[in-house]
């Protein structure tokens, strides 16, 4: 694959053959990202754990302290007091079952996060199909199926992140943009690492964190040694 110049010259800046520490190569990330627009932090974790067993998930969720950096658009389903707690919290829409209609038979996904509360999950359980493969379906371990609206609104808001394993055991998320700095992201880098360490499944064993990559949406990846992150 042919790589333009801006991607080559970032290459250039990293050692290939060395394990960085978290925060020199969050530096390199802030180095390397260089296009017009502010690009995206992304964390690579491959853990081992076999994510084919129940009990070897590896699944959660937790409010960087820097946020991501994204407009995050929160549609709470949710009825009555519930409901008014979400609009006072800043959802961007809200509704009970109208809403599952019009995702269900419009195709409706103009939002990123989606809240409920546990008498709705009824209705939202149908979307399954429509929400469960983009990633949207929400999840009482994530704390998106919660009786306090309120709150699930504003830690959306204020830069919430769900992690979990894929088919490949690893699991990938964003913590930030460019612009953040190194400081920034290694601050959310380290939280979201101590969440994934505290999230370890009691079947796993051996290495739990076998491999670690930060890279920028459109950058080269750098890795980070395994063995000093998540402390």
């Amino acid at each position: 694959m042919k790589h333009g110049k801006k991607y080559v010259d970032g290459v250039k800046l990293i050692d290939r053959t060395k394990l960085y520490n978290s925060e020199d190569a969050l530096d390199l990330c802030v180095k390397t990202g260089t296009k017009k627009f502010d690009e995206s932090v992304e964390v690579h974790v491959r853990l081992g754990v076999d994510s084919r067993h129940a009990d070897q998930q590896v699944r959660g969720a937790i409010v960087l302290p820097n946020g991501t950096g994204k407009k995050v658009r929160v549609l709470a389903i949710c009825k009555g007091e519930a409901a008014k707690a979400a609009q006072e919290a800043g959802a961007d829409y809200v509704g009970a079952e109208e809403m599952v209609q019009k995702i269900q038979n419009e195709g409706w996904l103009d939002f990123d996060i989606l809240v409920t509360t546990p008498d709705m999950m009824g209705f939202v359980g149908r979307l399954g199909r429509i929400l469960g493969p983009r990633g949207l379906m929400p999840n009482p371990k994530a704390g998106t199926v919660t009786r306090d609206i309120a709150k699930a609104v504003a830690e959306a808001k204020a830069g919430k992140i769900e992690y979990r394993l894929d088919k490949s055991n690893i699991i990938h998320c964003v913590i930030g943009k460019v612009s953040f700095g190194k400081d920034k992201l290694t601050e959310n880098f380290n939280a979201l690492l101590s969440a994934i360490v505290r999230a370890r499944p009691a079947a796993a064993k051996g290495q739990y964190i076998r491999s670690c990559v930060v890279a920028t949406t459109m950058g080269p990846g750098i890795h980070i040694n395994p063995n000093k992150v998540g402390a």
